[in-house]
């Protein structure tokens, strides 16, 4: 008896032990939500000749100093300033990003600005995605053990765990759901979201 009673027990161990190990090693889907890139043609842009000839465009300057640009294909949005800086947002992958943002300086030569569209330096500024863990965390749990973590559920409904290699910010929700945002490269959101899913699997919570 006393043999079968330590042989369930080492069981029940290995059991736990491996289920934890299977949630570590388990692939998660990645979804992109949103991409925001920047360029810059350091050119000065005449915005109110841009809103005459860009339909899908509005500029408002006593709201917003940028004229807003609005693509159906990639379907996003470009925020263009007098200074030559342009962001694209609203991208759903980086290549798309960038596919707008050539787009877009595209059409500025409509008012005579002289510049290459396929020259142009992207740089991915944020990359905002999410994950499903596929199973329920215990918030109030994860606020005590997690460093660096903020939670205020009168206030907003998930936990908010910073990381700083890579720099990222992730909000946790009680349903398993996880948004990662602040990574540069979709590189950095696979490194992200595997160190989570270790530092998650070391508290067991």
């Amino acid at each position: 008896m006393v043999f079968r009673a330590t042989s369930e027990k080492i069981g029940r161990k290995s059991a736990s032990f491996y289920g934890v190990r299977a949630m570590a090693e388990k692939v998660v889907k990645i979804k992109i939500e949103n991409v925001v890139a920047s360029t810059d043609i350091k050119k000065t842009i005449s915005l109110d000749r841009l809103l005459q000839v860009l339909e899908s465009s509005e500029y408002e300057p006593e709201q917003f100093p940028g004229l807003v640009y609005r693509l159906t294909e990639p379907k996003v949005a470009t925020l263009i300033f007098r200074s030559g800086k342009i962001i694209c947002v609203g991208a759903r992958s980086t290549n798309a990003a960038k596919e707008a943002l050539r787009k877009t300086v595209k059409a500025i030569k409509k008012i005579g600005v002289r510049v290459n569209e396929n020259g142009i330096k992207v740089k991915i500024e944020n990359i905002v995605v999410a994950v499903d863990l596929e199973r329920e965390l215990n918030l109030d749990q994860l606020a005590f053990k997690l460093e660096e973590s903020e939670y205020e559920p009168e206030q907003f409904p998930g936990l908010v765990y910073r990381i700083p290699d890579p720099k990222v910010a992730f909000l946790l929700f009680s349903s398993g759901r996880v948004v990662c945002a602040g990574a540069k490269s979709l590189d950095q959101v696979k490194l992200a979201v595997k160190r989570l899913k270790k530092r998650l699997s070391e508290l067991k919570v």
